[in-house]
């Protein structure tokens, strides 16, 4: 308790007045001295003691508690700060300041930790500044004693000067790592978002090595890998920027991960890797429909397909077959001959889908032609073949070489009755038919028209996802070779379309198996996901398998987690995680793999993970703080006043501040009542007295 006495005064009268009067008490009392009137000091003395009442002059006794000063220790612990031993060091020097801290008296401390700027999946960098600043909105200026950085110095948001910062007290930086650190990175330019599928995209990388030596490697060996799967390497110049295309082989995300060999000395190979997502985009997708017989679902095919403006259609169809003879003049069949030949053998890979709609041998298109389209489909082509009556006869295109990639084998059975196409069990978990419009579900039939023809088949592979009459397959999915091939199993699709009995979703069916069949990531039923999140990582698996293994997560520092996933009613089980770190997620269940990007190709945290003073040294300098590098020896701390020198050798100084709350005040008049009219009627009394004599 510190007790404290001042001299007040409560005026009577305004300090005008007062300071009036006592002017005019000063002239009256020069003049009478001029001319040596009797009694002019007990006048003086007079003017004086009602001057005094009029002040009425008190002394003020305060009771006083010191109040203690505020230490602020900022610790940074984010991701570069995290590197080899540095949180080792950080809490080396905590614990020496809480040692000292405990021997300062009236001193209090307050410690904030600060991590990576707004989660792992932005760029903000290390903002510890802003933390700080919350913080001192909290402390009276006049307590601050100082404020502590615990960090390796690369924080992103340092204020341009002490004033911005609004304190007046000493900062000190207890600085992390060591001298002479050295570290490469890989730098990416500008990624384009987009890309269309099919061909090329460019973007720069550049590899470099920091405070690297003068004889260091020329050159380094990069490792792209798409997609998790397909991997190549280059090598390219240290310090310069080279040059990397790259062709986009489908629709939605191209993951593509860069990684650059070790270099000479390292602090993280985080900063080695980056991962760049770019969206896949169809041009035009061009497309063949081969159309037989003239029926009533050959223009639904056609709108369907011509609804698309990027879909470029190429519909072949026999109007005329060659066994038909009605004597019209051969000059008048055609004005310009179909270029066949150039369709199926000279062009033919240059399509994305082929659909044959109720096609039948009629020798218009010979076997090497259908052998081509076989051969198409083995080497990474789409083929849709919609049967018809024909289907089942003589004349069934199961009895060309097309019939090798077809995994549904004609019994001759047709179905010429109403059913409603039901999604098979299976056909709830594949995402070409999971979640169909008006599907039906394990208690309700599907809300959709009935179709009237079903042709019967024996399946040889693939799966099954929808079935009509008697539970007979009716939609047929396979895998053959690197292609692929659906089988419908009916010519009365065209019904849903038509909106016969309420219709159906015919196109949204069509165009799920179209770009299930053109290997569009999305409709992929085996199929390992993973994306960012804010700070969550989302994984997703899609089986066909109720019974999945754990996925095993590797993360940007190596080290590895394993995560079980959570099942779903329909084919999908996924589970998440927290992301703490910026970087390249690395995911594998034994036989898929997948990958996600933390933050950005280059996160602003990783550019320079060096320990360096030079972003901190504005402040320390202009408050008279000091740099001490931790590793060379943790400072002790002492109390200084606030004009005295704040660092020294071996020392960091905090101020004294000597701040206090008034706990109490006591008043006492210095002229009571009484005491005041003793003197002024005494002083009076004595000037008349000494007049009259």
């Amino acid at each position: 308790m510190l007790n404290a006495t001042t001299l007040a005064f409560a005026p009577l009268v305004p300090w005008t007045v007062v300071i009036a009067l006592a002017v005019l008490s000063a002239l009256a009392i020069g003049v009478a001295a001029w001319c040596q009137a009797r009694g002019a000091a007990w006048r003086a003395l007079a003017l004086t003691a009602i001057l005094a009442v009029l002040a009425n002059p008190s002394l003020i006794r305060e009771q006083r508690e010191e109040l203690p000063d505020i230490v602020l220790i900022a610790v940074d612990e984010s991701a570069s700060n995290r590197l080899e031993d540095r949180q080792a060091q950080v809490a080396r020097a905590m614990d020496a300041l809480d040692d000292d801290l405990a021997t300062l008296e009236n001193t209090r401390v307050r410690v904030i930790r600060v991590g990576d700027a707004d989660g792992p999946n932005q760029e903000g960098g290390t903002r510890l500044f802003d933390d700080v600043a919350r913080a001192l909105a909290e402390i009276p200026r006049a307590r601050l004693a100082g404020l502590v950085v615990l960090s390796d110095g690369q924080i992103h948001d340092v204020p341009e000067s002490l004033d911005a910062l609004d304190i007046d007290a000493p900062v000190h930086h207890l600085m992390t790592g060591r001298e002479d650190e050295g570290d490469r990175r890989l730098s990416v330019g500008d990624v384009p978002g987009y890309g269309i599928v099919g061909r090329e995209i460019r973007f720069t990388v550049k590899v470099e090595d920091l405070s690297a030596p003068e004889n260091g490697p020329a050159s380094a060996e990069l490792r792209l890998t798409r997609d998790g799967t397909e991997t190549r390497t280059r090598t390219v110049p240290v310090g310069e920027e080279t040059e990397i295309t790259v062709e986009l082989t489908h629709r939605g995300q191209n993951v593509l991960e860069l990684e650059v060999a070790e270099g000479p000395r390292e602090l993280t190979l985080a900063n080695n890797r980056a991962a760049i997502v770019i969206n896949g985009v169809r041009d035009r997708l061009r497309v063949l429909l081969v159309s037989g017989q003239p029926h009533a679902g050959e223009r639904a095919w056609r709108s369907l397909l011509k609804s698309d403006p990027s879909v470029d259609l190429v519909h072949f169809t026999i109007l005329r077959p060659p066994e038909k003879q009605d004597g019209t003049p051969i000059r008048e069949l055609s004005l310009i001959a179909f270029p066949t030949r150039e369709l199926f053998e000279v062009k033919i890979d240059e399509f994305d889908l082929i659909v044959f709609d109720r096609y039948q041998r009629r020798g218009v298109l010979p076997s090497l032609y259908l052998h081509n389209v076989a051969e198409y489909v083995r080497n990474g082509g789409a083929l849709l073949e919609a049967g018809g009556p024909s289907f089942a006869s003589r004349m069934s295109l199961y009895r060309t070489p097309l019939g090798r990639v077809l995994p549904g084998a004609p019994t001759g059975e047709i179905y010429e009755q109403g059913f409603k196409p039901q999604v098979t069990e299976l056909g709830t978990r594949h995402p070409v038919t999971r979640g169909l419009t008006g599907s039906n579900g394990p208690e309700a039939e599907a809300d959709w028209s009935r179709w009237f023809r079903h042709l019967n088949v024996d399946v040889q592979s693939g799966d099954i996802v929808m079935e009509g009459v008697r539970d007979r397959p009716l939609l047929i999915l396979d895998r053959v070779g690197e292609g692929r091939v659906a089988q419908l199993m009916s010519d009365h699709a065209w019904l849903w379309a038509r909106g016969y009995e309420g219709g159906g979703p015919q196109a949204e069916l069509m165009r799920r198996v179209a770009h299930w069949l053109m290997k569009e990531p999305e409709l992929e039923e085996e199929a390992l996901r993973a994306r960012v999140e804010g700070d969550r990582l989302v994984v997703e698996r899609r089986s066909l398998e109720t019974e999945l293994p754990p996925v095993e997560v590797t993360l940007p520092d190596g080290s590895t987690q394993t995560l079980q996933l959570e099942p779903g009613p329909d084919g999908r089980a996924s589970t998440t995680m927290p992301v703490d770190q910026l970087g390249t997620y690395e995911l594998s269940d034994g036989t898929r793999t997948a990958v996600a990007a933390a933050g950005p190709p280059n996160p602003l945290e990783y550019r320079d993970v060096r320990s360096t003073r030079a972003r901190l040294h504005p402040l320390v300098e202009a408050s008279g703080g000091a740099h001490v590098r931790i590793a060379d020896g943790i400072p002790r701390l002492r109390k200084v006043d606030p004009d005295r020198d704040s660092a020294g050798r071996g020392w960091i100084g905090l101020d004294a501040n000597r701040d206090y709350r008034v706990a109490g005040v006591t008043e006492v008049p210095l002229l009571p009542a009484v005491l005041a009219l003793i003197l002024v009627l005494g002083t009076l009394i004595a000037a008349w007295f000494r007049e009259g004599k």
